[in-house]
């Protein structure tokens, strides 16, 4: 079986935690392969709700292995505390394992965060300020310390000593704040060590000895293609390559080892927090699709910013991702509306863009081109089988699919596992 990438094509908050709900009988491991703990999956499982953060989902299911890949930075206290409340719930996380090779986040990386945001002040990027992205540059800096660090109290005691050395002079110099104690870190750390010593393994070791033995493997990404370090909507990004590509680097797998590459795409576009945002409805709309949608974070709670489908956007992400199929979801969400907009090219001074902007500038200040599409009328809660669907709703998933170029194979009307309608056969499921 091949390895399957399960990625977002938007900016986020596609809702690709049912959709590993949905594939999660036919895979055996699951791999997150990068972000931290500034992501959320929501997945509803037999009438449970689950918000996971750093957990892979595939710890919901007793026969899949769930993987923290070297890609992700880790929040030890906040995978403790993860795991500590699924096992509240009759979850067990014995079977989770953690890369040494992830990099940690550290208190001090939280506290620049907070303060580097409130420094950049109407200039901020909208970060959730969980040290994600001082977590990355210290990682690119080669200063991190590592997850296999807290194996080794001498190695992590020196290691911390270098960086404090630097962190503290920037804190109190620069922000005004107090340093932080190297002794407590240490203490505090090597403690979170010691509970997570059993899960912590070579991850990229284990995941191709699965690609080998014929499972599935499931590589997992956060936040989405849009909010990429390198193709994104630089710098409203986050810190790593959430795009499909980056799962080689992320868990440790070569690029023939991915043959199934999944985009998860709402009917409509979310943004959180700043950047651009071309197709951005009018507020009456946006308030509609917020409340309809239910349009909160699943990590920090923010209202998300609600705008029609941008096809242009969406193109682009399928092209870098090379997806082979796409999931739309929240198709339900859109009955509420007579007319439906969607975003088929960008305007700047005069020229038409189909393809992503190659300018920041253009991206920046251009104007949405819409079609409009009828809307329906009537509830899509309970449509199991195509023939379920309005016309109108089968015939503006047919306009996505000509849009982007890539075939919808399933059609998301609700949140739980069975409120899905297969649109098209995959290739290779």
């Amino acid at each position: 079986m091949p390895g399957v990438a399960l990625i977002g094509i938007q900016w986020g908050d596609e809702g690709k935690g049912k959709i590993t709900d949905l594939l999660a009988e036919q895979t055996q491991v699951v791999v997150r392969y990068q972000g931290g703990n500034n992501a959320g999956h929501t997945i509803v499982v037999d009438g449970e709700r689950y918000a996971l953060h750093l957990v892979p989902t595939g710890v919901l299911y007793p026969h899949c292995t769930p993987i923290v890949g070297p890609g992700v930075v880790v929040n030890p206290q906040v995978l403790i505390e993860e795991m500590d409340a699924l096992e509240g719930r009759g979850i067990d996380t014995s079977r989770l394992k953690l890369s040494g090779n992830a990099h940690l986040i550290m208190p001090y990386h939280l506290e620049l965060d907070r303060v580097t945001e409130r420094w950049l002040g109407k200039n901020r990027l909208g970060t959730t300020k969980r040290g994600i992205g001082p977590a990355y540059a210290d990682k690119a800096a080669r200063i991190g310390l590592r997850v296999q660090d807290l194996l080794d109290p001498k190695i992590f005691a020196t290691k911390l000593q270098v960086v404090l050395k630097e962190k503290n002079l920037v804190l109190t110099r620069v922000y005004g704040r107090l340093p932080f104690d190297p002794a407590a870190l240490q203490e505090e750390y090597l403690s979170f060590g010691e509970r997570l010593q059993p899960h912590i393994t070579d991850t990229a070791l284990l995941v191709q000895r699965a690609l080998d033995h014929g499972e599935t493997v499931l590589f997992e990404g956060a936040q989405a293609s849009m909010l990429d370090l390198d193709h994104g909507t630089y710098p409203f990004v986050t810190s790593s390559n959430p795009l499909a590509g980056g799962a080689c680097a992320g868990a440790g797998v070569g690029p023939r080892d991915i043959e199934r590459i999944i985009g998860v795409t709402k009917a409509y576009c979310t943004r959180v927090g700043s950047g651009p945002f071309p197709s951005e409805a009018d507020p009456a709309d946006a308030e509609i699709l917020l409340e309809t949608g239910k349009e909160y974070g699943t990590t920090t709670g923010r209202p998300r910013r609600c705008g029609w489908f941008d096809a242009v956007a969406a193109r682009y992400a399928a092209r870098l991702n090379t997806v082979t199929e796409l999931v739309v979801t929240k198709l339900d969400v859109l009955s509420v509306f007579d007319v439906i907009k969607v975003c088929v090219a960008y305007e700047y001074e005069g020229s038409r863009y189909e393809d992503f902007p190659p300018h920041q500038t253009i991206f920046n200040k251009c104007r949405p081109i819409y079609e409009e599409m009828p809307g329906w009328t009537g509830d899509l809660a309970g449509a199991r089988e195509l023939e379920d669907l309005p016309k109108e709703a089968r015939a503006y998933l047919e306009m996505i699919e000509d849009l982007v170029a890539a075939p919808i194979t399933l059609a998301s009307v609700g949140p739980s596992r069975e409120q899905s309608v297969r649109f098209r056969a995959a290739d290779g499921a």
